[in-house]
């Protein structure tokens, strides 16, 4: 039995936060119905790029019904009324405003519905100056200093996922999950609010405090604003490896095992941390001469051999290859599609993915996994 068996979910969800924490609700086994306007989460037109589909539709809706309402009307307001009465969470983030002016106000649900747990995702809360905008991942990155730490000197960069969503959606996730585990001793819902916002500045604390004392963050691409030899080496076949050097004994240990230069932790230059980051530019000239002499596969022996920690600089292409790619294979309305597992394994206990719905098709409530009925 998974986790979350017997519980219902209602999202009201489109685009990415809310669907990734609702796939992950229906992961655990939880009943997750998709509550879908007449032309459908917007999200379902993203790309084309699983089997004609959007790649973001299937990541993040995998094992949901989908229910087609038209929350504009009188009779689509009263069926998600009735779907909400048989829910344990309703899950939504709509434009501030909208589930009020339809009628679905917090306060009204909370008293009619005590064990509902409700979470609301928006852009920046219910109070203060921007609490009315809309608000989307790149607006986010924009607003909340992210970008202005990403990228390289020459300008401020977007991170290449949609960081901000995922972080949100697992924020509520974890929210969730917690309020759960409350009501199962107490009895109560919980009114959960998050907005995207206040998650990226939470994870921003450390670059804001180093601002807050007067350091405030450079960008650097592939480098650590306080660590050197931290980024990345070419070899001389032109293959990009970023190495990460820690400690003193690793710096010791870079030198002798794999630049084969053994007295350059004597030299006041390299010394320490300090003295390596303070001289930058000779650190990182005195390891990329060196790496710029030997192959891919030589450096990458003599790094594993000396137990320094690397990565090479993979492309989405070299991803697909990658030897310790995981994958799942979910069942779409164009055929199965391929992508990567989520990161928990639950020992003992493998997940089966359910299949992503067409426009109103049900399959999560259906005994087959991968069934879809037409709903009606």
């Amino acid at each position: 039995m998974l986790p979350l068996e017997g519980l219902k979910v209602i999202a009201v969800e489109q685009a990415v936060a809310a669907p990734f924490c609702s796939s992950r609700l229906a992961d655990a086994g939880a009943h997750v119905v998709k509550v879908e306007r007449p032309e459908g989460d917007f999200a379902r037109g993203y790309d084309a790029a699983a089997k004609g589909q959007s790649s973001y539709f299937v990541w993040l809706n995998r094992g949901k019904d989908s229910v087609v309402i038209d929350l504009a009307g009188k009779d689509g307001r009263a069926k998600l009324e009735d779907l909400i009465a048989g829910a344990d969470v309703l899950l939504q983030n709509l434009k501030p405003g909208s589930m009020d002016k339809l009628g679905f106000a917090l306060q009204r649900l909370r008293k009619d519905y005590p064990r509902l747990i409700c979470c609301t995702i928006s852009g920046y809360g219910d109070e203060g100056p921007y609490a009315h905008r809309k608000a989307y991942d790149l607006l986010i990155q924009a607003e909340s200093g992210l970008a202005s730490i990403t990228g390289g000197p020459d300008g401020p960069s977007r991170v290449g996922v949609s960081i901000v969503d995922i972080a949100t959606g697992a924020t509520a996730h974890a929210a969730i999950l917690e309020a759960l585990i409350s009501r199962s001793r107490d009895g109560n819902g919980a009114d959960i609010r998050i907005s995207m916002f206040d998650v990226m500045a939470d994870w921003l604390s450390v670059p804001l405090l180093n601002a807050e004392a007067g350091n405030p963050p450079q960008r650097m691409g592939l480098a650590h604003p306080s660590i050197a030899p931290y980024g990345v080496f070419r070899s001389s076949d032109g293959k990009d490896i970023l190495i990460s050097i820690q400690s003193e004994r690793e710096w010791k240990q870079l030198c002798t095992d794999v630049l084969e230069r053994p007295d350059l932790p004597n030299d006041t230059r390299f010394s320490s941390m300090v003295e390596r980051v303070r001289n930058r530019a000779l650190t990182d000239k005195t390891v990329g001469d060196i790496f710029a002499a030997m192959t891919r596969d030589q450096l990458l022996k003599r790094l594993s051999d000396a137990d320094i920690a690397f990565a090479e600089v993979n492309s989405m292409a070299d991803l697909a290859r990658h030897p310790h790619l995981r994958r799942i294979e979910v069942n779409t309305p164009a055929g199965p599609v391929s992508y990567p597992a989520p990161g928990a394994i639950v020992v003992d206990a493998p997940r089966h993915y359910g299949a992503v719905p067409g426009i109103g098709e049900r399959i999560a409530s259906t005994k087959a996994p991968h069934a879809r009925i037409k709903s009606s």
